[in-house]
């Protein structure tokens, strides 16, 4: 099967066989093309109508019945408002699809005339665009069943955003009560690429992410006699100046790593020390061995300015929202990397580079124990992306209350980047 995208247009074709000495050609087969209008309405419904995490109950009904209207066998309310729809097609491998529901506390600021009807709440990530896509990846996968053979799984994932929806959903027996896939797959749009194109990266992809709290104490008094205390925001102000260090002068220069004091807070007016500060601290790392020592060395670094000037006490440090790496299966990504440079052109698919955002997909394939691999695709418009590449211009990022996708363009690239991959996987023997 031929699985062709027309760049301009980034629309799939599924070309026919070539016709045999005596036989006749096989019949078109139904591509995206057949359901764009559909992924367009889609698309509108749901940035329409973003739900926060966990509560994500209208976009998993919404997508449960897309999934039914095309054939799949489907259960919802996993790990709490999680969707699994099953396609079995005789025996073969089983391939896991993931798609993300939840959007943002964000209060959009594109003026699109389908913007969010949800006060300060928005589809400023792109799940509606996976969404769709994965949709239409549903769709031609069930209208083509004569061209793979096997298993697909596509659950659509809760609370992405808060990293606790893949736990959840596996922890509501993902993996025992549904078929335990051979093959995990997604794609993320991004918007540093143009639409109609895609990225890989092997290996890392993704990074370890970690949030550490800390309370720092003093003694509070008078803002004129600092004598009579010991002064927390002093204390807060040298820990995170010292935290800086930690990446610059402890770690091996060729791992990353990202120490942000993202939020810190203390005191309630210009003439009173208070009693103690409070610091919010995110931590980005890629392998073990290093997150572990990004940890004690925040530790050791709060606790011993802390005892160097003094204080009362010693400071409280608490690390929570814990997420592992997402790994790219290096074998699955270099045998899948040429059928995407096939399906999209070899000009629109290159190796990519590993970031310090984070994402949960990496604990499907982890607790699975099958490779996984996660695909990035471009989601501006092409013409755009040039003209803001020419002027320096900095294109709203993702999480951005003015971040825009080119929907149809990158909803049909998302569609044959996962489809390709299963029909690969899939082969019929």
């Amino acid at each position: 099967m031929a699985l062709v995208i027309a760049c301009a247009g980034a629309s799939i074709a599924c070309g026919t066989p070539a016709r045999a000495e005596g036989r006749p050609a096989a019949a078109p087969v139904p591509t995206v093309d057949a359901v764009a209008p559909e992924l367009h309405a889609l698309y509108v419904d749901l940035h329409q109508h973003p739900e926060l995490s966990l509560k994500e109950e209208r976009t998993a009904e919404v997508l449960a019945a897309a999934l039914k209207k095309h054939g799949y066998e489907v259960t919802t309310g996993v790990g709490k408002t999680g969707v699994v729809g099953v396609l079995k097609n005789g025996p073969g491998p089983t391939v896991m699809l993931r798609t993300e529901l939840d959007a943002l506390p964000v209060a959009e600021k594109t003026g699109l005339p389908y913007a969010s009807q949800v006060p300060d709440v928005m589809h400023a990530c792109g799940h509606d665009v996976h969404m769709s896509a994965w949709v239409g990846t549903a769709a031609v996968l069930a209208a083509n069943k004569q061209r793979w053979q096997g298993t697909v799984v596509f659950i659509g994932q809760p609370a992405e955003e808060t990293v606790g929806g893949a736990r959840a959903m596996i922890a509501d027996g993902l993996f025992t009560r549904f078929p335990k896939p051979d093959y995990v797959i997604a794609v993320h749009d991004t918007s540093d690429a143009p639409a109609g194109t895609a990225s890989w990266v092997p290996g890392y992809a993704m990074a370890n992410v970690d949030s550490a709290d800390v309370t720092i104490f003093g003694k509070g008094g008078h803002g004129a006699r600092p004598e009579m205390t010991i002064d927390p925001i002093v204390i807060a102000s040298r820990t995170v100046l010292a935290l800086q260090t930690i990446v610059a002068r402890e770690k091996d220069p060729s791992e990353p790593a990202v120490i942000t004091v993202g939020s810190i807070h203390g005191g309630t007016k210009h003439n009173i020390i208070p009693d103690d500060v409070k610091l919010q601290i995110t931590v980005r790392t890629y392998k073990p061995e290093v997150r572990a020592q990004m940890r004690a060395a925040i530790e050791r670094i709060v606790k011993g300015e802390a005892m160097t000037a003094g204080a009362p006490r010693e400071p409280l440090v608490a690390f929570s929202q814990g997420q592992d790496a997402t790994y790219n299966d290096p074998a699955l990504t270099k045998r899948l990397a040429p059928v995407l440079a096939r399906a999209l052109g070899d000009a629109n698919v290159s190796e990519g580079r590993p970031e310090m955002v984070s994402e949960d997909f990496g604990e499907l394939g982890k607790a699975a124990r099958a490779p996984s691999v996660l695909f990035r695709v471009g989601a501006v418009a092409p013409a755009r992306f040039a003209a803001a590449k020419a002027s320096g211009e900095r294109l709203p990022a993702l999480h951005s209350s003015t971040f825009a996708p080119d929907p149809d363009r990158t909803i049909r690239t998302g569609a044959a980047v996962l489809t390709a991959s299963v029909l690969d996987l899939l082969k019929r023997r």
